[in-house]
This record gives structure tokens, C-alpha cells and sequence, in this order.
């Protein structure tokens, strides 16, 4: 669980460096998790005295990435490869996170073209390089 590596989520309207080729429309994780009952007391009698409760905190991180995650399984099943203007909507007791965004589809910008940036040069090259790759090894004759 967590974020992973290619996972292409921005709060933002657009993703400096990529083109939107496609907007394929609204994807949501939700996830509402309770404590057990050791926990909240711990919690309970840390709260009186002030300061974090690391449980809850904890609790919340997990909650958080789980509904990331189901976020973005949702725009790679429906063919995004990138999710833009991503928020998130919480509650308590049960803790509850619904995390939502637009899955689209993007390209990065390369080099000779406006707007790009290094990500997105560096992605175009191997993008690239990985299709020749691809290409060469499809074309090559079996014995």
C-alpha cells in the first residue's frame, strides 16, 4: 500500500510537461477504518493531556494512501494513466477518506516542443527508446 512508483497524481489543472490527450472522467477510493479498542483508550488518555496521538495519526496515513491507491487502480482500469485535480474528503469516528480526481490521459512534452520539463523530456526519450526496443525485438526472426 502507498504511493508507487508511476503514479502521476497532481492537485493541479494541468501537469507541467504533459499533454492531455484524453479525459476519461471522475475516479474515487473511499475507505473507513475504526480503532480496536486498546487503541482508543491508549489514544483516548493521550488526548487528555494534549499533544498527537501517533495511533490516530498513523490511522489516518493509512487511510489516506489505501484510498489513493483505490483511486488510481480506478483510472488504470478505465485506461488513465494520470489523475488530476485530486482532493481529498475526510470524516471522523469511523475515520473515513474518500480520495477523487479526473483520470486522463497523458504524453509528455519532449524537448523540441514548448512546455517541456526535464520529467517529461526524460520520459519522451523513454518512451522512445523502450519502443524501439519493443520494435526490434518483435521484428527479429525465430529460429
Amino acid at each position: 500500500m502507498g504511493y508507487r512508483a508511476g503514479m502521476l497524481i497532481v492537485t493541479t489543472i494541468e501537469i507541467p510537461g504533459y499533454r492531455v490527450d484524453a479525459v476519461i472522467g471522475q475516479v474515487m477510493g473511499i475507505t473507513a477504518r475504526t480503532v480496536d479498542l486498546g487503541t482508543g483508550l491508549s489514544a483516548g488518555l493521550r488526548a487528555l493531556s494534549g499533544g498527537e496521538v501517533s495511533e490516530l495519526t498513523q490511522l489516518l496515513y493509512d487511510s489516506r494512501n489505501q484510498a489513493v491507491d483505490r483511486m488510481w487502480q480506478q483510472c488504470v482500469e478505465r485506461g488513465g494513466n494520470a489523475i488530476v485535480r485530486m482532493r481529498f474528503d475526510t470524516s471522523q469516528s469511523p475515520s473515513e477518506v474518500c480520495a477523487y480526481g479526473t483520470a486522463v490521459v497523458v504524453s509528455p512534452i519532449a524537448t523540441a516542443e514548448e512546455g517541456g520539463t526535464l520529467q517529461s523530456i526524460g520520459q519522451a526519450r523513454f518512451a522512445a527508446t523502450s519502443s524501439a526496443a519493443n520494435k526490434e525485438t518483435v521484428e527479429q526472426p525465430t529460429s
